[in-house]
């Protein structure tokens, strides 16, 4: 699959079948984090990989919305960063989350991306307190975001061509159109 296809094909995936994801795949996924790109090589990224239901279970209820299918999801990757390391780990973090993410595209896995980073769990503890509460991380290493992973319950057709929003594209200058590609 070229890497044209990979990123037309990848959706996200909220609803898994009941079946683990298989260590090999997890070395893999975990390789893929550990080969994403940092900012001057600093890699201020960390990650935690949870396979334990209760704590998945748990770690769904870091927000109000947008998390609770990891509930059911057989497989978690927590994206965290030493923010002592690197100014612009919030990127560098992201960056990972997606490298993930299409590692796991590219070996038949579901995934999906929970925001964690400047989100709230309730009224008086931000998302980011209640993981790190939950994995006992250190008070410098911030959370970016959980990317659940698992076997899709069903394949989403991929975003058609015609859908993309070209519009929000510009050539030289922000008043100059990109040309749309022709039946797209």
């Amino acid at each position: 699959m070229s890497f044209m296809d990979l990123i037309a094909a990848r959706r996200s995936v909220r609803e898994y079948l009941r079946k683990p994801v298989e260590k090999d795949r997890i070395t893999l996924l975990v390789e893929a984090a550990l080969r994403s790109p940092s900012s001057r090589s600093l890699d201020p990224w960390e990650f935690v990989v949870v396979t334990d239901r209760e704590l998945l279970r748990r770690l769904s209820k870091a927000k109000p919305h947008g998390a609770d299918f990891l509930a059911e999801a057989p497989l978690g990757i927590v994206v965290c960063a030493d923010e002592r390391t690197s100014d612009v780990w919030v990127e560098d973090a992201s960056i990972a989350s997606m490298f993930i993410w299409l590692a796991a595209e590219s070996m038949g896995l579901g995934a999906c991306w929970i925001q964690i980073r400047r989100r709230n769990h309730d009224r008086s503890t931000t998302s980011r307190e209640y993981v790190t509460g939950l994995l006992g991380l250190p008070d410098h290493i911030a959370v970016e975001s959980i990317i659940a992973v698992g076997y899709p319950k069903r394949k989403n057709a991929p975003i058609r061509r015609d859908r993309l929003n070209y519009g929000k594209v510009f050539l030289n200058r922000f008043a100059t159109p990109f040309p749309a590609p022709p039946g797209g």
